[in-house]
Parts: C-alpha cells; sequence; structure tokens
C-alpha cells in the first residue's frame, strides 16, 4: 500500500465541518440501474416502455442519464454535513487512486477510520458492485465495527444479500420511502453513536 489511509488523511481531504472528526462514510451506488445493463437489444426491442408503470420505465432510462443514483448521494452527504454538522464523505472525496490501494480495500480502510458507515441501496440504484464491497467490509470488520454499520435500502429494494447480511453478521438493517426519511434515519443512527462514544460504551476515535 503506498498510500496510507488514516483518519488524519480523509479529514485533511473534506472541507470543515461542526464536527470535523466525526466521519461517516458513505456507501452506494454511483449509477442509477438500467436494464441495459442485463436486458439484449432483441429482448428490449419486444418491450413496450410506455405501457410500464413508472418505476419501470425510469428503469430504461438513457445510459447518457444515469447518475441519479451518485446524485441522491452527494444530496444525503451535503444533509448530513450541515446538520448536524458531521463529516460525511464519498470514496471518490478522498482521491486515492485505485492503482495504488484497490477499490475494496479502501472501502475497508475507511471504514476502519470512520466513527459510522451507512450502505445506501435506492431502487433505482445499480447495486452488484456495493453487495460485494458491503460483503468484504462485513466479512472484515463486522466483528470490531458492527456496531457502527448500518444498511438503509427503499422500501421497494429486496435482496436475499440484504436478508444474509441480517441474519449472518447481524447487522442493522433500516427501510426509507423518501430522501428526507433517508436523511433523517442517518441522523437519528448517528447521534446514537455519538452518544455512545460519549458514555464510553463506543470507543472514541482519535
Amino acid at each position: 500500500m503506498t498510500v496510507e489511509i488514516t483518519r488524519d488523511l480523509i479529514v485533511d481531504r473534506l472541507g470543515h465541518v461542526k464536527y470535523d472528526r466525526f466521519l461517516f462514510y458513505l456507501m452506494g451506488p454511483y449509477k442509477s440501474f438500467n436494464l441495459n445493463y442485463v436486458l439484449s437489444e432483441t429482448e428490449r426491442r419486444e418491450i413496450d416502455v410506455e405501457d410500464l408503470p413508472g418505476p419501470l420505465r425510469r428503469l430504461f432510462q438513457s445510459k447518457d442519464d444515469i447518475d441519479a443514483a451518485q446524485a441522491l448521494l452527494r444530496r444525503i452527504q451535503g444533509k448530513l454535513r450541515v446538520a448536524p454538522g458531521i463529516n460525511a464523505f464519498l470514496a471518490l472525496d478522498i482521491d486515492v487512486d485505485t492503482d495504488d490501494v484497490d477499490a475494496a480495500t479502501q472501502s475497508i480502510e475507511y471504514t476502519k477510520c470512520s466513527n459510522a458507515t451507512a450502505f445506501l441501496v435506492p431502487f433505482l440504484g445499480h447495486n452488484f458492485g456495493v453487495g460485494e464491497e458491503a460483503g468484504s467490509i462485513l466479512e472484515a470488520l463486522s466483528e470490531t465495527h458492527g456496531d457502527r454499520l448500518i444498511f438503509v435500502h427503499e422500501d421497494d429494494v429486496t435482496s436475499a444479500m440484504i436478508r444474509s447480511a441480517r441474519v449472518r453478521w447481524d447487522l442493522r438493517v433500516e427501510t426509507y420511502e423518501t430522501e428526507a426519511e433517508l436523511a433523517d434515519k442517518l441522523r437519528f443512527f448517528a447521534g446514537g453513536i455519538m452518544q455512545r462514544e460519549r458514555r464510553g460504551e463506543l470507543s472514541r476515535l482519535d
């Protein structure tokens, strides 16, 4: 590893907020899911998109318009950095080259350094990579960081991975319907960790 990922490195690469040293790592898909990923051109021609319900129509969005998932992450990040003022961040913000540290290792190191980590899974998210990274993190850190992890998925998302994670690693899993509800649940989760650190139930991170 040519770059050492530390709490100081993360803080130095983020802007200032009220609680600079409370790091909240947000993981989620950077691209919206698109049925072009899984259907052949012949299969897509047989489907009349206009006859589909609204949520399914959105799965056929143009490949040029697949950044809605990352935009959601950015909006949630901004809300958390404003209130309660914690240092929410995405892996992209730290700007460590994957040639220096591979993506899965980066995610594990960011989780180790963070006071809290959330896996966010929107219905329209292209979630395959997130599931793999979440599995790597849980396998490596569930025993030492399990209390600092939360998985929050949109109501419409169903996944065997989510169900097994809840059982295998006793992972806290929440659902949300609206973006406002998602932000509130993450604030509540972060606030709970802050309180537990203050009471000594969780170790304080320097």
